[in-house]
């Protein structure tokens, strides 16, 4: 009897330990994401901790890097092997999507390499890089065949948001590519009431421009 409580008690002590080694190394995993510090990112990785951890908020640490401007952690995460490039957060965001927000080239062709989905459903990478009017990245997102008129929740496409947000080359570069400019979301709105109601006139007169060149010509 005393051995069995022995035995029960040692494993405890060992379940303990465990567990408060985890929160440590949790802690320091997280901190280091935010304070951009790769050197204790690539230890705890050499050590065995899961760069696909997810923080209280379900967000994972390359997603937090990411979103941080952290780039030495993010090359150190894109690194492993153990890493997963297509993650999604409770509001379906991935790192792909947060890249293209920030314009950031080059992690956005490792992360596609590494297998992130270019045309998940719902809000897409190219929303997000349409939205700051990061031309490379919406050029790369075309090139592995992105769907140039993906429809949010809301029924919103790349182009209603680069006339809201982006930038007139945005806007030009989408319609170049082939988005369709009279298409309407929920609210009924198209691209060129998102471009006046943000007091754009250069990306309003693109589209209009636009639909005024794919009407048919009248008999002469």
């Amino acid at each position: 009897m005393l051995r069995r409580h022995f035995k029960f008690a040692l494993l405890s002590v060992v379940l303990i330990g465990f567990s408060n080694a985890y929160a440590s190394s949790f802690d320091d995993f997280f901190r280091a994401v935010r304070q951009d510090d790769a050197g204790t990112v690539r230890d705890l990785l050499r050590r065995g901790f899961d760069p696909n951890t997810v923080d209280e908020r379900g967000l994972t640490g390359l997603f937090i890097a990411l979103r941080e401007g952290s780039l030495k952690v993010v090359d150190a995460l894109l690194a492993s092997r153990r890493i997963k490039a297509e993650t999604r957060t409770a509001a379906d965001e991935s790192p792909l999507m947060m890249a293209s927000l920030k314009g950031h080239l080059d992690v956005a062709k490792r992360l596609i390499a590494a297998g992130a989905d270019v045309n998940k459903t719902g809000w897409t990478p190219l929303h997000y890089a349409a939205t700051n009017g990061h031309i490379d990245v919406i050029k790369l997102l075309l090139e592995e065949h992105a769907f140039i008129d993906p429809t949010s929740p809301n029924g919103t496409t790349p182009l209603m948001m680069a006339a809201h947000y982006g930038t007139p080359e945005a806007v030009r570069l989408l319609l170049a590519e082939g988005a369709v400019p009279t298409l309407r979301n929920q609210l009924g709105l198209s691209a060129i009431d998102f471009a006046q109601q943000a007091n754009r006139p250069e990306a309003a007169e693109l589209i209009a421009a636009a639909i005024r060149r794919a009407r048919p010509q009248g008999a002469w």
